[in-house]
């Protein structure tokens, strides 16, 4: 499993029910790994279950801000479990998506943190989180037309709308993989680290998200997904929705308050 920070003071490992997907508190943030590496984390109806509820856990809790989703031994997910698949398992939950991830709306910001193989739906996995810090020897690929099948749990879709797309269409066309290298140079990955550094970099990442005022991110993420291909008009009044209940917020006065004082804030998230 790639390295995590060795001294952190509010660390706990709840039981969780699902043995494949565990879940991590660290500090501010759930640590979410699938956790099947003989099967190199392919998503079966198992991990489905675990993963829906661990991002449950997420969105409940006041006191996460934002989870970061890994794999377990040196492989983020090789997809969709094919021989469960053939026996008539489900890797979807209904109006989640595949893995129970790649149709649902987090309200909470999501980190990928890809160490090895991220392939098909291990990469739809991926493009479903908000940032991805990729290794540099990972490998992502959505290989789905190399046995009859398209890349149908969101990379079709949201592929051609990250990169340009030319360069989306030859990763879907051709199913070849390209290098956690490759992937940040097209702009896939947010950072690209050495392997073995991706989650101890995601939990970075997290902490800088998490000193900001969630009620501000969660509306950053309902306006960016309200306007994805929507025409402005509809997209400006989405947005002033949201921002007409988050100046309403108590964290709105104490952002401006803290501003003034020049002091950190102190959210509330309400």
């Amino acid at each position: 499993m790639p390295s995590t920070p060795d001294a952190t003071p509010d660390r706990t490992r709840p039981a969780d029910p699902a043995p494949d997907v565990r879940t991590e508190r660290i500090g501010t943030s759930l640590l979410i790994t699938l956790d099947r590496p003989r099967a190199r984390n392919a998503v079966n109806a198992a991990v489905a279950a675990g993963l829906a509820r661990a991002l449950d856990e997420l969105a409940a809790d006041p006191a996460l801000r934002a989870g970061v989703l890994t794999g377990a031994g040196g492989t983020f997910s090789a997809g969709m479990d094919l021989k469960a698949a053939l026996a008539g398992e489900s890797p979807e939950i209904p109006g989640r998506g595949f893995g129970g991830l790649t149709e649902t709306v987090t309200p909470k910001p999501l980190i990928a943190a890809v160490e090895g193989w991220a392939m098909g739906g291990g990469f739809e996995l991926a493009l479903a989180c908000d940032l991805i810090v990729a290794a540099d020897d990972a490998r992502f690929g959505l290989p789905e037309v190399k046995r009859g099948l398209v890349a149908a749990g969101g990379g079709a879709i949201r592929l051609p709308k990250r990169i340009p797309y030319h360069l989306a269409m030859e990763l879907l066309l051709t199913g070849e993989p390209v290098s956690g290298e490759r992937a940040g140079l097209l702009g896939i990955a947010n950072r690209v680290v050495p392997a073995g550094e991706t989650v101890r970099t995601a939990l970075e990442l997290a902490d800088r998200l998490a000193a900001n005022a969630p009620l501000a991110l969660a509306a950053v993420k309902k306006i960016a997904h309200a306007a994805d291909g929507t025409p402005e008009p509809a997209a400006f009044a989405a947005q002033r929705r949201e921002t007409a209940a988050l100046a309403a917020s108590a964290d709105v006065r104490e952002g401006m308050t803290a501003f003034a004082e020049r002091r950190a804030p102190v959210w509330q998230g309400r």
